[in-house]
C-alpha cells in the first residue's frame, strides 16, 4: 500500500517526466492576489500566467499545492469532522499547460497515471467522467480515444442556476480565469449508498470526485462577458487526501495513514480511546491548516485572516475539553504534524518554535473564558423552549466571552438546536463584515495593466538613462499620446527608476526631451514592465518618443540607507532575540523604515539598545555590500533568507553585507554599510498577537532624530528646573508629590460625598416600609456618585437610589439596589431604561450600576416615569 508521502512523489515525477516543472507549493497567504483570503487551488500561484500578466521559462508545471478552505467564498469549516472528505487543510496535486497542450494531453496524462500499473494502477472500470454539456471535443476524447463506455460519460449543463454556474464549469472567483472542465469519479462499490454525477442520488459516498481537469480559455469580468484567454491552458486538482483514501483503499479521509497517525497522537495527548470521535477528526483536521497558516504568516487577530485562524484554533480546542483534555495540549501536536507530513513540512519544521508558541498563547487566552462561556451557553439552552437559540444570546457569547458563531453552532448541533442568524446579523452587522472578510477581497483582473513588453531596469548602475516609450495608460486605457495637464502612467522600454516592491517603495524623478518635462511622482511594477506615474508639467509625449529618464538622487540614497540597515536589522534581530524572528512585511522609504518580525514577547529596553549597538557596529565596519546572481536553489543552500510576500525566479539576486546577512533581494542598496551612516530605532511596539514592529531611521534623518530628543530633554530640565544629571530624579518626585495630591483630593471628594449623602436621606421616601430615593444633583463626578450610592445603601438598609448628576452639559446616572430587593427591582435595569430616555447607555449588576445621558430638558420627566414603575413594584412587592 502507497503511503500519502509516496503518493504526492509519484504524482510529481510522473508529470515531471511528462516534461512539467516541478514547482514548490506557494504560501497559504496569496500575497499577490487581493481576490484571495487564502490560497485555495493549485492555480492561484500560476493566475498572472493565465491572465498573459506574468511569463516563466517553462510552458508545463507541476506542483503539490498546500490549500485552506475556511472563509470566504470557499468555506468548509462547518462540514470538517461531520463528513468523511471535508477539510479546511488540504493538498492540491496538479498540472498545469500555460499555452502548451490542451485537452487531448491532458486527458491521455490522467488516464496513464490513473490506470497504469506503473503508477497508480486503479482498475479502468471502477472511473466514471463527467464533461460540460456542450463540450464535444473532451467526450468525443473519452468514448473514441481512451475508449470509455458512453454510458460511464455524463454531460453536466448549468445545473446551478445561472450561464455557466456548473459543476463542469470552473472558475475561481466571481472574476478571473475560467473554463469548462471534466472530472473522474471513483466508485467504490455498490455496498455504498450514491449514485453516478447528475443522478438523484449523486450527495452519496459511492461515487467520489478525485481528479477536475480544467480546460482554461475564459477571463470573466465584472461585466459577466467571456474573454478568451491569449493562449488556451489546463489546470487541474486531485486532492491528495481523496486520492489516497483510494489508493489505500478507505472509504474516509480520515482513515488514510496521514490522518489515523494525527488522530492516534491526538488521542494520545488528551488521554481518550475513543479514536472514532468526530472531536478528534476535527483536532487532526484543525492542527494542519493552523500550523501551516502560521507558519505562512498569519497570526491570531479579530479581522480577516487572523480571525479566520482564531475561529479554527478555538474550534479545536474546544472539541479537545470535549474529550477530557487537561489543560493546554493543541501545540503539542506540531511535532506529531510534521513527522507525518515528511518533505512537504520543510518550512513548517524550520518555524516550528513560532508556531507551538503562538498556538500555545491562543489556546490559553482561550481557556480563560472557554469554560464561563460554556456555562452560561448552556445556562441558555436550558432556557429556551423550543429548537431555536435567540440571535442575542449568540452574540452576547461573540461579543463578551469570544465565542465565533459557529462555535456555538457545535453545541448547539449536538442538542438538535439552531441559531437565529439573522438576528445574530442584526445585532453585530460589523463584526459579521469581519468574519466573513472575504467581501473585502475584490479586485477586477479586466482593469489590470496588461503588457507582454519587458522594461529593462538600469537603477542598480545608473542614476540617468535613455529610454523609449512602449506604452501610455491615461484614465486605465491606452492612449497614443499625453499633453501638458494630462496623469498618466509611462512605460519605457529601459529606465534607472525602481519600480515598488519588496517594500521598498518607488522611485521619483523627471523624464524629459526637447520638448518634454513629466513629473514622475511614483514608479510601480505591472507584470515585468515598470510604470512611472505622474504629470506632464510641459509639452506632449506619444508612443515611440525618446526621453531621458532622471531619478531624484537624494531621495534614492536616502532610500538605499534606510534598506541596507533593514537588512543589517533583520540580522540583529535573530542574533540577539533568536532565530525564530522572520520578516512579516515592511516598507521602506526616503524617510524611515518600518520592520516587523514574528516575536511573542515585547523587547526590552535594553534589548533595543543592544539591536541598535550591534548594527551601528555593522556600519562602523564598513562591509562591503555584495551583489550576486545564482539559482534560487543554490541561494537557499548558502542561507539567503527570502523577504516576506516577494516573488523570484529561477535565477536570484543574493545580496551579502560581509559575513553578517546574506538575503535575496531585488532592491537597491549602499555599496559598502559605512554607507549608512548611524542607524536609530524611533519605535518599538505590538502589531499583533506574535508580531512586533520596529520602526528606525538613518544617515542624517538619524542624527536630526537625535537632535530632537536632545532639545526635548532640554526643554524639560528648564520645565522642572534640573540638569541632565539629576532631571530623572526630579521628575521622578514631581510624579510622587502629584499622586498624592491627587490622592488627597479623592479623600476630601469621598468626604463631600459622605456628607452630602447624609443630606440626601431628608429626601427619601417610605414606600411598603422600604425606602425609595431619587435624587438630581450638580457638580458631582461619576466615580463619587458610586460612594454615594454605596453609603446610602448602608444607611438605608433597605431600599433603592437613583442619583442624577448634571456635569458640563452631561448626565452621570448611578442606581443601587440593596440585596434584599434585587428581587423586585434590578439597578442595571433601571439605569439602562432611564438611559434611553435621556438619549444615552449604560448597565450593570443586579444590585448598581451606571450609565450616562445628553438629554438635560429631558431628565425631570424621565425621573417621575421611572418613580412611579419603581413605586409599583415596592408596592406589589
Amino acid at each position: 500500500m502507497k503511503s500519502t508521502a509516496e503518493i504526492r512523489q509519484n504524482f510529481l515525477d510522473f508529470f515531471q517526466s511528462k516534461g512539467h516543472e516541478v514547482v514548490a507549493s506557494s504560501s497559504l497567504v496569496p500575497h499577490n492576489d487581493p481576490t484571495l483570503l487564502f490560497t485555495n487551488a493549485g492555480m492561484n500561484q500560476f493566475k498572472d500566467i493565465f491572465l498573459g500578466i506574468d511569463k516563466r521559462s517553462y510552458t508545463r508545471a507541476t506542483t503539490s499545492q498546500r490549500c485552506v478552505r475556511a472563509g470566504g467564498k470557499h468555506n468548509d469549516l462547518d462540514n470538517v469532522g461531520y463528513t468523511a472528505r471535508h477539510h479546511t487543510f488540504f493538498e492540491m496535486l496538479g498540472n498545469f499547460s500555460f499555452g502548451d497542450y490542451f485537452k487531448r494531453d491532458a486527458i491521455y496524462f490522467a488516464w496513464e497515471l490513473l490506470t497504469s500499473e506503473k503508477w497508480f494502477n486503479i482498475p479502468k472500470e471502477k472511473l466514471t467522467v463527467t464533461v460540460y454539456e456542450t463540450d464535444d471535443e473532451a467526450f468525443s476524447i473519452w468514448e473514441n480515444e481512451i475508449g470509455i463506455p458512453k454510458e460511464r460519460i455524463i454531460r453536466i449543463g448549468d445545473n446551478k442556476g445561472a450561464p455557466y454556474a456548473s459543476d463542469n464549469f470552473w472558475q475561481m472567483g466571481d472574476t478571473g480565469p475560467c473554463g469548462p472542465c471534466t472530472e473522474i469519479f471513483y466508485d467504490h462499490g455498490d455496498h455504498i449508498w450514491g449514485g453516478p454525477p447528475g443522478s438523484a442520488e449523486e450527495d452519496g459516498d459511492r461515487f467520489i470526485e478525485i481528479w477536475n481537469i480544467v480546460f482554461m480559455q475564459f477571463n470573466r469580468n465584472s461585466n459577466g462577458i467571456m474573454e478568451p484567454l491569449p493562449k488556451p491552458s489546463v489546470d487541474t486538482g486531485m486532492g491528495l487526501e481523496r486520492i489516497a483514501a483510494v489508493l489505500q483503499h478507505v472509504n474516509s479521509n480520515y482513515e488514510i495513514d496521514l490522518f489515523k497517525k494525527l488522530i492516534q497522537e491526538a488521542a494520545k495527548i488528551i488521554e481518550t480511546s475513543d479514536l472514532e470521535s468526530k472531536s478528534l477528526r476535527v483536532i487532526a483536521d484543525h492542527i494542519r491548516s493552523c500550523a501551516f497558516l502560521i507558519s505562512d504568516g498569519v497570526l491570531p487577530s479579530n479581522e480577516g485572516r487572523g480571525y479566520v485562524l482564531r475561529r479554527i484554533i478555538r474550534r479545536a480546542v474546544r472539541h479537545g475539553h470535549m474529550l477530557g483534555a487537561k489543560g493546554i495540549f493543541f501545540y503539542k501536536l506540531v511535532k506529531p504534524l510534521i513527522d507525518v507530513m515528511d518533505i512537504a513540512a520543510t518550512e513548517l519544521n524550520q518555524n516550528r518554535k513560532i508556531v507551538e508558541d503562538t498556538l500555545k498563547i491562543e489556546e490559553e487566552q482561550f481557556l480563560k473564558t472557554l469554560e464561563r462561556g460554556l456555562f452560561l451557553l448552556d445556562q441558555e439552552l436550558v432556557k429556551i423552549t423550543g429548537t431555536i437559540l435567540p440571535g442575542d444570546v449568540a452574540f452576547k457569547l461573540y461579543d463578551t466571552y469570544g465565542f465565533p458563531l459557529d462555535l456555538t453552532a457545535d453545541v448547539c448541533r449536538e442538542k438538535n438546536i439552531t441559531i437565529d442568524e439573522s438576528g445574530f446579523n442584526q445585532c453585530m452587522e460589523e463584526q459579521r463584515k469581519r468574519a466573513r472578510e472575504s467581501s473585502s477581497f475584490s479586485v477586477d483582473y479586466s482593469n489590470v495593466i496588461k503588457l507582454d513588453d519587458k522594461t529593462e531596469f538600469l537603477g542598480y548602475q545608473d542614476t540617468e538613462s535613455l529610454g523609449k516609450v512602449i506604452a501610455i495608460f491615461k484614465n486605465g486605457q491606452k492612449v497614443e499620446c499625453i499633453n501638458a495637464g494630462d496623469d498618466a502612467i509611462v512605460i519605457l522600454d529601459k529606465t534607472p527608476f525602481y519600480g515598488e516592491s519588496g517594500g521598498q517603495i518607488g522611485d521619483k524623478g523627471l523624464l524629459t526631451s526637447a520638448n518634454l518635462e513629466f513629473s514622475v511622482l511614483d514608479s510601480q511594477k505591472y507584470g515585468k514592465s515598470i510604470g512611472h506615474l505622474g504629470h506632464v508639467i510641459k509639452g506632449s509625449l506619444k508612443v515611440g518618443d525618446n526621453v531621458t529618464a532622471a531619478i531624484d538622487i537624494e531621495l534614492r540614497e536616502r532610500i538605499r540607507r534606510n534598506h541596507s540597515a533593514t537588512h543589517l536589522l533583520q540580522a540583529a534581530l535573530q542574533r540577539i532575540l533568536g532565530n525564530h524572528v522572520h520578516q512579516k512585511g515592511s516598507l521602506v522609504n526616503e524617510n524611515y523604515l518600518r520592520f516587523d518580525f514574528s516575536h511573542n514577547q515585547a523587547i526590552t529596553p535594553e534589548q533595543i539598545n543592544e539591536i541598535e549597538n550591534l548594527v551601528n557596529q555593522q556600519i562602523r565596519h564598513n562591509l562591503q555590500v555584495d551583489i550576486e546572481f545564482m539559482p534560487i536553489d543554490d541561494a537557499k543552500n548558502k542561507g539567503a533568507m527570502a523577504l516576506f510576500g516577494e516573488k523570484y525566479e529561477n535565477i536570484v539576486r543574493v545580496l551579502t553585507m560581509g559575513d553578517f546577512s546574506i538575503e535575496l533581494c531585488g532592491g537597491t542598496h549602499v555599496n559598502r554599510t559605512g554607507d549608512i551612516g548611524l542607524f536609530k530605532i524611533t519605535s518599538e511596539s505590538s502589531i499583533a498577537s506574535g508580531v512586533r514592529r520596529i520602526e528606525a531611521t538613518t544617515g542624517q534623518n538619524a542624527i536630526e532624530y537625535i537632535h530632537h530628543e536632545s532639545n526635548l530633554l532640554n526643554q524639560i530640565e528648564q520645565l522642572v528646573k534640573s540638569d541632565k544629571s539629576t532631571v530623572l530624579a526630579r521628575v521622578e518626585q514631581l510624579i510622587y508629590q502629584t499622586k498624592v495630591l491627587e490622592k488627597t483630593i479623592e479623600q476630601l471628594k469621598a468626604q463631600k460625598a459622605s456628607q452630602e449623602s447624609a443630606q440626601l436621606l431628608n429626601q427619601c421616601e417610605k414606600i411598603n416600609n422600604k425606602n425609595l430615593l431619587i435624587a438630581k444633583l450638580e457638580n458631582v463626578e461619576a466615580k463619587a456618585l458610586r460612594t454615594m450610592v454605596d453609603d446610602l445603601k448602608n444607611q438605608l438598609k433597605t431600599g433603592v437610589i437613583i442619583l442624577a448628576a448634571i456635569n458640563n452639559g452631561k448626565i452621570n446616572l448611578a442606581a443601587g439596589v440593596t440585596n434584599d430587593l434585587i428581587t423586585i427591582v434590578k439597578a442595571g435595569e433601571l439605569v439602562s431604561e432611564l438611559a434611553l430616555k435621556l438619549g444615552g447607555k449604560g448597565g450593570g449588576r443586579p444590585d448598581f450600576a451606571q450609565a450616562g445621558g445628553m438629554d438635560i430638558l429631558a431628565l425631570p420627566g424621565a425621573l417621575s416615569s421611572v418613580k412611579q414603575e419603581i413605586s409599583k413594584k415596592l408596592q406589589a412587592g
